[in-house]
């Protein structure tokens, strides 16, 4: 089994039981900007408040925890940590209202390297998650796909989200970040 046979067997799952999702770490970046290697699938998934206990258990049921008591974990830090069939690492991201509910929303189906079709968060959030996480590799990842996608990009959206996160992220300029990197992108094809 591989990354994609397990992203398969997790959209599988998911759509099963009705859960709207988007893989959102490695293999998203791979579909829009460009391989990388990557050893673990992340997804954002939302769920119903009332029914958030079900779909923790029923996951956890379903493949196997990679910690002890992973959902009581997952209440607590809004992760459930699982390993596909293979052993092949999986972060579940509880997702919340607002935000969350619009990357859902423009979540778009696709696959890599011919893989079974999953939903993949939207070029736009995905750079909205690289520039919010900012570690180098992440800030790499967003100048990447900006290269790749900028002339199929909705930057105001970006901006959008970035000036509603520096709301809370007081000590970065994200917008600044986002400007910055869209400005090397832009004239690394120019």
């Amino acid at each position: 089994m591989s990354l994609l046979d397990a992203v398969a067997e997790l959209a599988e799952f998911l759509e099963a039981e009705g859960i709207p999702y988007a893989v959102i770490g490695g293999l998203a970046v791979q579909y829009w900007g460009e391989s990388r290697t990557t050893r673990d699938v992340d997804i954002v998934v939302l769920v119903p408040p009332d029914k958030t206990d079900r779909f923790l258990e029923r996951a956890a049921g379903r493949f196997h925890p990679r910690i002890a008591d992973a959902v009581s974990f997952a209440k607590q830090n809004r992760v459930l940590l699982l390993e596909a069939s293979d052993g092949t690492p999986a972060d579940i991201a509880l997702g919340i209202p607002g935000y969350e509910e619009e990357v859902l929303r423009r979540a778009v189906t696709g696959s890599v390297n011919g893989s079974r079709p999953f939903k993949i968060i939207s070029a736009e959030d995905l750079i909205v998650h690289k520039i919010l996480a900012g570690r180098p590799r992440d800030l790499e990842d967003a100048e990447r796909i900006l290269v790749r996608q900028c002339q199929h990009l909705d930057p105001d959206y970006v901006r959008k989200w970035l000036e509603a996160f520096a709301q809370i992220m007081e000590d970065r300029d994200l917008t600044g970040e986002f400007d910055c990197i869209l400005s090397k992108a832009e004239a690394e094809q120019a």
